[in-house]
């Protein structure tokens, strides 16, 4: 897993969701505390349960499943490299 902090995670994953998507509103939240000794937890309450907020023009058309997907490819690094959940919430 990487070794960014919780902030700085949540901004890189934010900075590739605003690079890849073109949204008009994007927040990404770590809500990694609240899922301590949870499946995924990494025992530094930080940098694998996230929250993202968003709204993208990109979205028009798709179902929400298919917006949802857009969402996971942007972020597959960040999945790959140990981010264990994302709550999504297009706005």
């Amino acid at each position: 897993m990487t070794t960014l902090g919780s902030n700085t995670l949540a901004q890189a994953m934010q900075q590739r969701l605003s690079e890849k998507l073109q949204p008009i509103h994007v927040e990404v939240v770590d809500e990694s505390a609240a899922h301590a000794g949870h499946a995924g937890a990494n025992g530094t309450d930080f940098g694998t349960h996230f929250r993202v907020r968003i709204a993208s023009p990109l979205f028009a058309g798709h179902s929400r499943v298919a917006q949802h997907r857009l969402v996971y490819d942007a972020l597959q690094e960040f999945i790959d490299q140990g981010v264990h959940a994302i709550a999504i919430e297009v706005l």
